[in-house]
């Protein structure tokens, strides 16, 4: 079955003003017009004395000839514009019907719609155009909604069901330290959700390799994401074939038809190519990818700086050539395959790694999880995201030292940045900036809204340039404040703030009176102010920020034209002040 396209999409497309909802007077009024013109054309007709023709002479053929048979160019345009009037007819009649169904109670719409024949529910889904999807959804509760949407694109289902399950884990979880360790690490190794069939895999990666290491040893979370369906096809892994493996040298469709000799049932290691001097050559490709090697050395453990070469990347690709996906079309797992590993010793970071299979990996994965350089790295990285973007080089130095002791000990290395004076001195307080899902899940959780449906707030996150599982490069999104201050994006959060708090956020209900105290509400704006700061900001604004507000309240009393009576004064726009509140520099950093 189908249904609306436009509802499953994150973002809805733009309206064509010319095709808006059309009545049925506009049809009644077509109708009129084109028998208005047939009953001209009759009696033009008469006028010229020529009566109109008969059934017999209609009836009867005209002459072929070349002339007869090409159609007249006005003719072809008659044509053209009635299949454009039959067109535009279709789509009014289609506006009506949609219009009639979004009139109906959501119980009696969702109803109809399941009632449909499927080329019907195909039809209503081309009609659901721009902000219709979102609109035909309105009232319908989630189950309904998901039935909808999964009729037309089960995949947008899977994509839109992960993005609600963060932002809802975000606002409401109790256990914030391991949302903040599950988005940390999502980010460190970093997936597109818009490469293949990655957003089938994403649900997978994030429940069963992410967030169940996302407290442990690093040294399991490097090798689980590794192996993980997921990361293998998104740094294209899985088709990495070493050149002289029997995938790669092409031994492997020969030794199928060998008989065992005296070497065993595979006969040489490597046969003399020139024994058929008729035999045709074709050239053959390494087929080896190097994408995964370089990232695992410079993104997720030694960086950027880690002291590795280009050799040590290549040493590396072959190392996990044969790390493969088993069933690429039935479900996908980690599979390792003999055939496309790359035989014989490597050499990495100046160390021999033996032949040995799938054990190479692992014995590399080991190998850079344990080293000195990885404990900096990440250590550096976690005191980014939760001190300072430019953290004391001390507490760095710290950090990698329990990473080394404790074996990679996730948990033990937090301990020690959480119990540092670093974390806790004044310098630290509010030097980071949030990132925009920080900012959103923050807004949300302190104004207290009650949250139905949490795709506008995704949508939200489109707007400020940082949509879900949307990072295409494996570097991930920055935690760093300069990618984010901008007048552009601090207007983008601006809007959302007021949005939010005056109840244009679909699905997202804020009580602003109850953040002022109310009810009943303060007496006064300024009363109204100071409740909220305290409620909103632990009282801790600044006198440029407070006075900033008050002038916009001012301002926007004093527009209201003058009147000669004295009038009773309005309560307070508790609505504004909360928006301009959260949209405040000081609300922006933690």
């Amino acid at each position: 079955m189908a249904a609306a396209s436009s509802v499953a999409s994150p973002v809805p497309a733009a309206s064509d003003a010319s095709e808006g909802a059309k009545t049925a007077e506009e049809l009644a009024a077509a109708a009129a017009s084109a028998e208005k013109e047939s009953s001209m054309a009759a009696d033009n007709n008469a006028t010229n004395g020529m009566p109109p023709p008969s059934a017999e002479a209609s009836a009867k053929p005209a002459p072929m000839n070349d002339a007869s048979m090409t159609p007249p160019a006005d003719m072809k345009s008659t044509s053209a514009e009635e299949a454009e009037a039959k067109r535009r007819e279709d789509r009014l009649y289609a506006d009506l019907k949609i219009q009639s169904l979004i009139d109906l109670p959501p119980g009696e719409r969702y109803n109809k719609v399941l009632a449909m024949s499927v080329d019907e529910q195909i039809a209503l889904a081309d009609s659901l155009r721009g902000g219709k999807g979102q609109e035909f959804l309105e009232g319908l509760d989630p189950k309904q909604r998901e039935t909808l949407m999964a009729m037309n694109n089960p995949e947008g289902v899977v994509i839109e069901e992960l993005s609600q399950a963060k932002l809802l884990r975000a606002i409401y979880s109790e256990r914030q330290l391991e949302e903040v360790m599950t988005d940390f690490w999502f980010n460190h190794f970093n997936v597109f959700v818009g490469k293949g069939p990655e957003r089938l895999l994403l649900t997978n990666y994030e429940k069963e390799v992410i967030r169940p290491n996302a407290m442990g040893k690093f040294e399991d979370l490097l090798t689980a994401t590794a192996k993980s369906p997921a990361m293998l096809f998104y740094l294209d892994n899985w088709m990495s074939v070493g050149p002289n493996s029997m995938a790669g040298s092409g031994t492997e469709r020969s030794m199928m038809h060998r008989r065992p000799g005296p070497y065993g049932p595979y006969g040489r290691p490597r046969p003399y190519p020139g024994n058929n001097p008729n035999a045709r050559k074709k050239p053959q490709s390494s087929g080896l990818n190097e994408n995964y090697g370089r990232e695992l050395l410079e993104l997720h453990t030694l960086s950027v700086n880690g002291g590795y070469s280009q050799r040590d990347v290549t040493e590396v690709a072959k190392v996990f050539t044969g790390w493969t996906i088993d069933k690429p079309l039935e479900g996908m797992s980690f599979r390792y395959d003999p055939r496309m590993h790359e035989p014989g010793p490597k050499f990495v970071l100046g160390k021999h790694i033996k032949p040995n299979g799938e054990g190479e990996g692992k014995e590399v994965l080991h190998m850079l999880a344990t080293s000195p350089k990885t404990a900096h790295f990440i250590s550096l990285k976690l005191a980014q995201r939760f001190v300072s973007d430019d953290p004391p080089p001390a507490l760095v130095d710290r950090m990698a030292k329990t990473f080394e002791k404790k074996k990679g000990d996730i948990r033990e290395v937090l301990s020690t940045m959480f119990h540092s004076p670093e974390f806790w001195a004044d310098g630290a307080y509010r030097a980071k900036v949030k990132t925009p899902l920080e900012f959103v899940a923050s807004a949300v959780r302190a104004t207290g809204a009650s949250v139905d449906n949490a795709m506008p707030l995704a949508r939200q996150l489109n707007n400020m340039g940082m949509p879900l599982y949307g990072s295409q490069p494996p570097t991930g999104y920055s935690m760093k404040a300069d990618t984010w201050v901008n007048s552009s994006a601090l207007l983008n959060r601006m809007n959302f703030a007021l949005a939010l708090t005056s109840g244009k956020v679909r699905g997202v209900k804020v009580d602003a009176q109850q953040l002022a105290g109310g009810p009943p509400p303060p007496p006064d704006a300024s009363a109204t102010l100071s409740a909220m700061e305290s409620r909103l900001l632990a009282a801790d604004v600044s006198k440029q920020t407070h006075d900033s507000i008050v002038a916009q309240i001012d301002g926007s009393e004093s527009d209201t034209p003058e009147k000669s009576k004295p009038t009773p004064p309005k309560p307070p726009d508790a609505n504004t002040i909360a928006g301009l509140l959260i949209g405040s520099p000081e609300f922006q950093r933690r």
